[in-house]
């Protein structure tokens, strides 16, 4: 990469991240992400996976920056550094997102891509009723509780981590399956697993216990079966201060008391 690469600065739309960024394209110039060597989206975590979401088939790395507090996903916004030469010293982290395919009641099918995770809920007041498969074996024959869901190394430390699941390092190669709230089987806390591993979810009673699937912002509702694996087309780069590598984030999750 060039010493000077091109930015393309992209800002959700709070006044602050619209500010930075006008800051950022007066100063480094102002390219459209198709013809920039780098991605520099300007918000938080939310925006940032919009961002790779919208953007990451271009295969761009990707520095993103955070108004305030440093986010997971995000450096520190710093107005007054040289990002040409923060770029030049960061650290990248290699992320593979989940692939999701889902059927509705209706017949339709629809597919997205997770870079956090994918999670099945309960759309009413009944409990869901869900078998697990992994590779085509049955492993819960009937999961009764919240719903479950299945996380990234990146996304383990989010929902995942909130409904009591693992925190998963990066370059581990494993996803996360977690119930959420789980009824029955009482004493089963998820598990973890290899990331080529197929899951698939069968809704055991669409009808009356109607469950939706949500791939990090896109949700289906009504849906009966949902199969997940980890995508072997797709990669992001993400990129980040040497201070703030990702790595090391993940790890320090874990002690935090």
């Amino acid at each position: 990469m060039s010493d000077t690469p091109r930015i393309a600065f992209l800002a959700s739309t709070t006044e602050p991240a619209q500010m930075a960024r006008a800051a950022m394209v007066s100063r480094y110039g102002d390219h459209a992400p198709d013809q920039a060597d780098v991605l520099c989206p300007l918000g938080g975590d939310g925006f940032m996976l919009q961002t790779l979401h919208r953007h990451g088939h271009l295969g761009k790395p990707v520095f993103g920056m955070k108004l305030g507090t440093v986010g997971f996903l995000m450096n520190q916004y710093r107005g007054d550094d040289d990002v040409h030469a923060r770029i030049a010293r960061a650290e990248p982290a290699h992320l593979r997102p989940l692939e999701m395919v889902a059927l509705t009641e209706s017949g339709t099918t629809t597919g997205s891509l997770a870079y956090n995770d994918v999670s099945l809920l309960r759309q009413t007041r009944q409990a869901a009723h869900i078998g697990i498969d992994l590779n085509g074996q049955e492993r819960v024959g009937e999961l009764i509780g919240d719903g479950v869901l299945v996380a990234t190394p990146a996304g383990s430390t989010a929902y995942n981590y909130s409904a009591h699941g693992p925190v998963l390092p990066l370059g581990s190669h494993t996803i996360a399956l977690t119930p959420l709230a789980p009824y029955r089987p009482r004493r089963w806390r998820g598990a973890i697993l290899k990331a080529d591993t197929e899951v698939r979810f069968r809704v055991l009673d669409p009808y009356k216990r109607p469950v939706s699937v949500t791939a990090d912002s896109h949700e289906t509702r009504d849906v009966v079966e949902v199969t997940i694996r980890e995508s072997r087309e797709h990669r992001v780069t993400l990129l980040f201060d040497p201070e703030h590598n990702l790595e090391d984030r993940i790890l320090s999750e874990q002690f935090v008391f």
